[in-house]
């Protein structure tokens, strides 16, 4: 009987331990890094390489700068192919992921570890499976996000959105589209929604995917979002999501139900940059940095 409470003490004390360590223990690193004044080059360098954060309210801007502090401290980068991965890269990364999360919480890319980049586009092998027939083919891409952390990106395709900020084409946004997507556990285009959301959110989805498949059926119909939205769902969700940074007014004006979908997804307006709220702030952002630990 003693034997058995001891056992049941000792292993109350090491879940107390571990759930202390990976939630108390990371609060108190995030804390440690917020304090640290922001690197005075890193606010030309983000001008520079984000080009929206020049459009931000005082307020909004302060808040990506805390997101890449975050994001630059936690998250590790490697080069592939003998890319040498720079400081300007890693900001470029992370300034353009972190606006992704502008209004929303954090700890949305807490399961993100690692962004691989090589210097272009790279070949992977991919196996389809055709009942009993397996055939092996390469795949050239410019980015891609995996279900365990990891997101891959082609530098010459993320040099092309620096180029054209307004183009249609953000690989960045695009492949942290999918890792928001990854957070219910199930890449389909329906990110982590409230039940009631969630039927709104497939109505209007649903209807706006079935449009475009159906326009780039007829040959002399030319969508004016990129037709790579027409692959599935979950495709269909990140390539609304550039838009919605890149191009909003076309967005809103071509599909304003998607549009108002995705400015309460993701909890801000860009149409807003430019004619933001009295206290600075877009209506209904977060106050202030929340790490939901």
């Amino acid at each position: 009987m003693l034997q058995t409470l001891l056992f049941g003490v000792a292993a109350l004390a090491i879940i107390a331990a571990v759930v202390i360590r990976l939630f108390c223990y990371r609060h108190w690193v995030r804390q440690r890094v917020l304090k640290r004044e922001l690197p005075d080059h890193w606010r030309p360098l983000l001008a520079r390489q984000v080009p929206i954060y020049l459009r931000l309210p005082d307020t909004l801007k302060q808040r990506l700068e805390k997101h890449v502090q975050l994001f630059m401290a936690e998250k590790t980068f490697f080069g592939c192919d003998g890319y040498e991965v720079t400081e300007p890269v890693q900001l470029t990364v992370a300034g353009h992921a972190c606006l992704l999360i502008l209004g929303r919480h954090y700890a949305d890319y807490d399961h993100v570890h690692s962004v691989l980049i090589y210097p272009g586009a790279y070949a992977v092998d991919e196996e389809v499976t055709d009942g009993l027939v397996v055939s092996r083919h390469q795949e050239v891409r410019s980015g891609q996000a995996s279900d365990y952390g990891q997101v891959i990106l082609s530098w010459e395709d993320c040099e092309a959105t620096l180029e054209h900020p307004g183009a249609d084409h953000n690989v960045i946004l695009h492949e942290f589209a999918h890792q928001l997507d990854y957070l219910d556990g199930s890449p389909n285009g329906a990110p982590p929604l409230l039940r009631d959301e969630a039927g709104q959110w497939q109505q209007v989805m649903s209807t706006a995917f079935a449009e475009l498949q159906a326009t780039l059926k007829h040959p002399g119909r030319q969508p004016w979002l990129d037709p790579y939205g027409a692959t599935d769902p979950a495709e269909f969700f990140a390539v609304l999501t550039e838009a919605f940074f890149q191009q909003p007014r076309q967005l809103k004006s071509h599909q304003p139900g998607v549009y108002q979908q995705l400015a309460h997804f993701y909890n801000l307006d860009p149409l807003q940059f430019s004619a933001n709220s009295p206290d600075g702030q877009l209506n209904g952002f977060p106050p202030s940095i929340n790490m939901r630990e």
